[in-house]
């Protein structure tokens, strides 16, 4: 009981089959018979018309899928779209009650005509479409080919305002062989109508310019760029080649830059480099890093530059503003080591080596302070200072004849500054008042005079090893200065 059970559903299940095959051959023999019946005996080197002088119209659209890249550097902008072609061809007509109600066929392109349209302004030599793939025949004649391709297109680069700049690039498509006009040459009046006739599927009559022309349904948003307009023209050229006109559709594609990446990662990095060399005049003279900060950031800026001449295009039509501003940074920096140089020079210079000139005198303490809202400490305070003490006064009157016998005026002028303190101190703290030196005995004048010639003496030889470059043994004799002067103060 229980294997006939079996057997009967195994025969059920077989029956279904080769009743679901039988069906199935039966569509596909409607739609082969159909397929041989459409290809036997059809050229596809023959334009689909019933007569040379019709007119075979040809409807493009172009789907825009991804903007795959825009190469500044190499003015390229690589697409991927579809190519949607439609045109109508009598050969293919056919009766659907006569082929079991088929009422569209998928064929492959290659057997059929096909309208030879590419890219005019192609950059990389591949003009046709990527994958041949199958078209579309409906009952009435249409045919729809939609095929996708990947292009390369040529496009001119405006970078003036990179990279808040905006390009506009063209996709020209046209027919490579068939012309809009066959002209008789010697009536020179047309004595054929158009052969093939390039259309927009949107475009409607006397009407070239399509504001939509490319459909975005499909499109990939771009991480880079934001499509702004696509507008389609479709025009008439008249080559050298030929004297008859070819019609072509131009696609014209305007793209404007996301500028957040190189705002963040180039405009503020460079702007903050460039306010770094204020800095420069802040830093003391005496620290010595002065100039190795202006070459840094001129080595910085300079990174910037080779940054900057990889992206944007090598063209001399026009140089961007980034590229501008860098370029002036660079000169102003530039411009700031010079001036460091100068100003370390004058820095580190002595009255031993140089004299100042007395207009450099005038500008830097006389006129540039009023500017600078500076004041220099009143002449008047140091001359009652120096007068309050007669004593004092004396003995530096003294100490200024003995000096200007015996020493240059370049060596006087330099040991005022250095040791006006020390003899300053030296005068007060041994001498009281005018009457108290006149009142001194001839041995105490005659070791006072000693004392002088003993700093005298001190002082010219420290001023002598100064100008031996020799800082370090300067500071030493100084000390024995110092040292000399307590021993003459404990010996009075």
């Amino acid at each position: 009981m229980a294997f006939t059970l079996i057997n009967s559903r195994m025969f059920m299940l077989f029956f279904f089959l080769v009743l679901c095959s039988t069906q199935g051959n039966q569509g596909n023999d409607d739609a082969k018979r159909l397929y041989d019946d459409l290809i036997n005996g059809y050229n596809s080197l023959i334009r689909p018309v019933g007569n040379n002088s019709d007119r075979l119209t040809v409807k493009m659209g172009l789907r825009l899928s991804q903007l795959i890249d825009v190469n500044l550097k190499n003015q390229i902008m690589t697409t991927n779209v579809w190519v949607e072609q439609e045109w109508n061809d009598y050969k293919m007509r056919w009766d659907p009650d006569d082929y079991g109600g088929v009422t569209k066929l998928h064929v492959p392109a290659e057997l059929i005509w096909l309208p030879d349209i590419v890219l005019y302004n192609n950059a990389d030599g591949n003009y046709e479409v990527t994958i041949m793939t199958k078209a579309i025949l409906h009952f009435d004649g249409m045919v729809h080919w939609k095929p996708p391709a990947i292009y390369k297109s040529s496009c001119l680069m405006d970078v003036e305002y990179f990279p808040f700049d905006e390009q506009t690039c063209f996709m020209k498509f046209g027919s490579w062989t068939y012309d809009g006009y066959t002209m008789s040459v010697e009536l020179n009046t047309s004595s054929l109508p158009v052969q093939v006739d390039l259309k927009h599927k949107h475009q409607k009559e006397e009407e070239p310019e399509i504001p939509m022309g490319i459909d975005l349904s499909e499109f990939y948003l771009s991480v880079e760029w934001d499509i702004m307009a696509v507008p389609a023209r479709r025009k008439e050229r008249f080559y050298s080649c030929c004297e008859e006109p070819y019609p072509d559709i131009t696609y014209n594609i305007t793209i404007r830059r996301k500028t957040l990446f190189y705002t963040v990662n180039l405009i503020i990095p460079c702007v903050a480099i460039s306010f770094l060399s204020i800095l420069v005049f802040y830093l003391p003279s005496d620290s010595g890093e002065k100039v190795s900060l202006s070459i840094s950031i001129m080595l910085s800026l300079g990174v910037f530059f080779l940054l900057l001449s990889e992206i944007i295009p090598p063209t001399s039509l026009t140089v961007p503003l980034l590229g501008k501003y860098l370029l002036f940074t660079m000169i102003l920096v530039s411009f700031s080591v010079i001036v460091t140089i100068a100003v370390l020079n004058v820095n580190f210079r002595s009255p031993a080596t140089h004299r100042m000139a007395p207009w450099v005198r005038r500008v830097f303490l006389e006129i540039l302070p009023k500017f600078l809202c500076m004041e220099r400490p009143d002449d008047g305070d140091n001359k009652s200072s120096d007068s309050s003490d007669t004593k004092s006064g004396v003995l530096l009157r003294t100490f200024d004849e003995v000096i200007s016998d015996t020493v240059p005026g370049a060596i006087l002028d330099r040991e005022r500054i250095v040791a006006n303190e020390i003899e300053c101190s030296y005068i007060d703290g041994h001498h009281g008042s005018s009457l108290q030196l006149a009142e001194t005995t001839p041995q105490e004048r005659r070791e006072k005079e000693e004392a002088e010639r003993a700093v005298l003496n001190v002082r010219f030889i420290a001023q002598h090893m100064e100008n031996l470059d020799s800082y370090s043994d300067v500071r030493a004799l100084h000390s024995i200065f110092l040292f000399f002067s307590y021993t003459v103060e404990n010996f009075n």
